[in-house]
């Protein structure tokens, strides 16, 4: 049977961990085939971003209109935009309704709580790509940054908000624009997030190319992470002290 598909948008990451290599192995765990646009090159390593190369606009544009004219998308998810012509690209596409409605991870802050992205790519993302959609899954920085208040979160426009990663609980929450609900499952101990959040928004879209509904498809993410979690908790690929990768490798059924 042929697969559906789910289109990436997003970053490259050299050390595996985030990113198009999040996505792209995650996609294939679930078994939904995996296509991807690149917005940027980076040279990185555990515990920096060295250097980010955005792609031109026109190039992602061009990358972007080669996938849709190649195959049916059914579901996608966006990482990392660094140029807000880049914003406007895909916000392009998903109103004249070549892309579905994406699950937007909003990559705005690093790894150690500090902006990544300008405030002209937050401000053209709230305005153009924030209310097209179907989720938007910010970590708790990420959240502080755009409105930490639910309500706040849920009038960006998506259709669901899921504020990821937090307390002894793992709790998570779920914000629509009626209500806000708690998702909690078992903490996982281990310094290896790296890619956590990219995964949480791969997974949730590789569900809903599958077939799950919003809410269905974010229980379903969540538990896939904190299986990758347990998997590589206790790996150490990095220098000690450092933020490792969480597993993507294919997990015994």
């Amino acid at each position: 049977m042929t697969p559906p598909v789910a289109l990436t948008i997003a970053a490259h990451d050299p050390l595996g961990g985030a990113g198009i290599a999040a996505d792209l192995t995650t996609f294939a765990a679930l078994g939904v085939h995996g296509m991807v646009a690149v917005t940027a090159v980076t040279a990185q390593r555990f515990g920096s971003v060295d250097r980010v190369v955005a792609t031109p606009a026109d190039l992602l544009a061009a990358q972007l209109d080669g996938i849709i004219e190649s195959s049916s998308i059914a579901a996608v998810k966006v990482g990392l935009l660094f140029d807000p012509a880049q914003v406007e690209v895909v916000a392009e596409r998903v109103v004249d309704g070549r892309l579905p409605r994406p699950v937007v991870d909003p990559v705005m802050v690093d790894g150690r709580g500090q902006r990544f992205v300008a405030a002209e790519i937050e401000a053209v993302a709230r305005k153009r790509l924030f209310p097209l959609a179907a989720a938007l899954t910010p970590n708790r920085a990420e959240a502080a940054l755009l409105g930490d208040d639910p309500a706040e979160l849920a009038g960006l426009g998506a259709d669901l908000v899921v504020v990821t990663g937090g307390g002894a609980a793992a709790t998570d929450l779920l914000v629509t624009h009626g209500s806000v609900v708690e998702l909690t499952g078992d903490w996982v101990e281990t310094a290896n997030v790296r890619g956590s959040g990219c995964t949480f928004a791969a997974a949730m879209a590789g569900y809903l190319a599958l077939g799950a509904d919003l809410t269905t498809a974010a229980q379903q993410a969540k538990g896939f992470v904190a299986e990758r979690l347990r998997d590589s908790a206790d790996w150490t690929l990095g220098p000690a002290g450092t933020v490792g990768p969480l597993s993507h490798r294919v997990l015994p059924a």
